[in-house]
């Protein structure tokens, strides 16, 4: 529909529906002009309703609460709507929370003239096990807070050996 919407006036709407139906779309010229009389749904009706309210409502608590905080605040406030639909009307209009949680810190690299040397200088093959092993340290998010994980692996067997 925005297709047609967009060129009906260079074109006209019948024709576009002639090439659309010649390349083989099965769409009827009357689903059209159907889908344009047709009153919107109960449901986008609604929708728009509660996007207004969970915008304001995000607005007013200077754009922090998420889906938990805005679907309470909706409770409170006597707006009935499920914590689904909040999300997903949310989701639709650009809104999100912002957590407190902060990403851990990591290595930074230092300016020392002692830099150590790349000793394989990118080259990330070996001709036989137990000739070049490479470390890797990761960061894991547990309940308690950020957990490092170093690892030390094999480069021929790609398995973790240490």
């Amino acid at each position: 529909m925005a297709y047609i919407d967009a060129h009906m006036g260079e074109f006209g709407v019948e024709p576009i529906y002639r090439v659309l139906t010649e390349a083989g779309t099965q769409i009827a010229l009357s689903t059209y002009y159907a889908a344009k009389t047709r009153p919107p749904s109960a449901r986008s009706v609604s929708g728009a309703a509660t996007t207004a309210v969970i915008t304001k409502v995000h607005a007013e608590n200077y754009g922090v609460y998420g889906v938990t905080k805005v679907h309470a605040e909706l409770r409170r406030n006597g707006h009935r709507a499920a914590r689904c639909t909040v999300h997903r009307l949310m989701r639709a209009a650009g809104l999100r929370g912002i957590t407190r949680a902060k990403g851990p810190r990591t290595t930074v690299a230092g300016t020392d003239p002692e830099t150590r040397p790349d000793l394989v200088e990118r080259t990330f093959t070996a001709v036989a096990p137990d000739r070049l092993w490479v470390a890797d340290i990761t960061y894991c998010r547990t309940f308690a807070g950020w957990v490092s994980a170093a690892f030390v692996i094999d480069v021929f067997s790609r398995r973790v050996v240490g």
